[in-house]
């Protein structure tokens, strides 16, 4: 990460200074482009053999996790894409990249689950009215092959899942479609015991709406950082409070705190300084304390001597 300042006049006198810092990340593509290739060969191909199974099998929790296994692919396809497209560089149309590409990805990820959940209710609710038979032994051997497939797909973004928070989500996603398989696996083995087939349907059901409760926080996530509204992670008080300790600040103005990306945040303040600009020393320690303690990735600041230095300041100041 590097941090700058400058500063410069003005014909009315006034000086400003500002300072930028930026800690830049390596792409999932870069490292994880492998990693990404062989999950998405190894779910897809897992999708349609469960689809097939499903049908013979005559089991719609099996047909309910197709579904959601068909959205894990597609949620990698578009991940992977994004962090492509956000490792390009910035140009003069699109002066911060294309980094909120990402954001673009988680909003689409989620409707085009909820497409895929939607259409496994609908059938879901078909089989309370008109049950059919299962077949408990076929659905507790698919569902067991995709808790292989689902923990193998997420060993591969284990190690990196620790320093890229795209990653992280991957594997914790890859970890949940197992679980979600292993209760297949379970109703599979319950109905083999009872001869219920009752209880397919129901375990549909239970996991079509747990899947839906949980891609509903992530639509509100993704629609907040559509909105450029402050990341979850980070305190937009304790960032303020931070930068009115420090000394000579005797104002805060045009604080504004924003995802670049579903990984990177960008932070713009401005900092009413009467004794004037301290140097690149001081910019530097801010933009470092922003990124270690707030994760703050591309800090912008501006240091006035007045308060009315700035034309943004009757606006929106606090």
């Amino acid at each position: 990460m590097g941090a700058h300042g400058h500063q410069h006049g003005h014909d009315d006198g006034h000086g400003h200074s500002h300072g930028h810092g930026h800690h830049h990340h390596d792409h999932a593509q870069g490292s994880h482009g492998t990693a990404f290739a062989i999950a998405v060969v190894l779910n897809a191909g897992f999708v349609v053999a469960e689809a097939i199974a499903s049908f013979f099998s005559g089991s719609t929790a099996l047909l309910a996790d197709a579904g959601h296994n068909l959205g894990d692919v597609l949620s990698l396809l578009l991940a992977w894409g994004a962090s492509v497209l956000a490792a390009r560089p910035a140009s003069k149309g699109f002066t911060y990249g294309l980094k909120s590409s990402s954001i673009l990805a988680a909003l689409a990820n989620v409707a085009l689950l909820w497409v895929a959940l939607g259409a496994v209710l609908i059938e879901t609710l078909r089989r309370f009215w008109e049950p059919e038979a299962v077949n408990g032994w076929q659905m507790m051997i698919v569902a067991a092959i995709g808790i292989a497939i689902n923990l193998a797909s997420a060993l591969l973004f284990a190690r990196g899942r620790k320093s890229d928070l795209n990653l992280r989500a991957a594997f914790q996603h890859l970890m949940a479609d197992a679980v979600v398989s292993a209760s297949v696996v379970f109703a599979g083995l319950v109905i083999m015991l009872t001869g219920q087939n009752w209880i397919d349907p129901v375990a549909s059901l239970i996991i079509t709406i747990g899947l839906a409760w949980g891609s509903w926080n992530l639509l509100k996530d993704a629609i907040k950082m559509g909105l450029l509204a402050v990341p979850g992670h980070i305190d937009e008080g304790a960032v303020r409070a931070y930068l009115s300790g420090l000394p000579g600040v005797t104002l805060i103005h045009d604080l504004h705190i924003w995802p670049m990306s579903t990984t990177e945040t960008a932070f713009t303040a401005h900092l009413v300084m009467p004794g004037g600009a301290p140097g690149d020393l001081f910019l530097r320690e801010i933009s470092g304390h922003l990124r270690a303690r707030f994760n703050i990735h591309h800090a912008t600041i501006q240091i006035e001597l007045t308060e009315t230095d700035c034309t943004l300041h009757p606006e929106h100041a606090h």
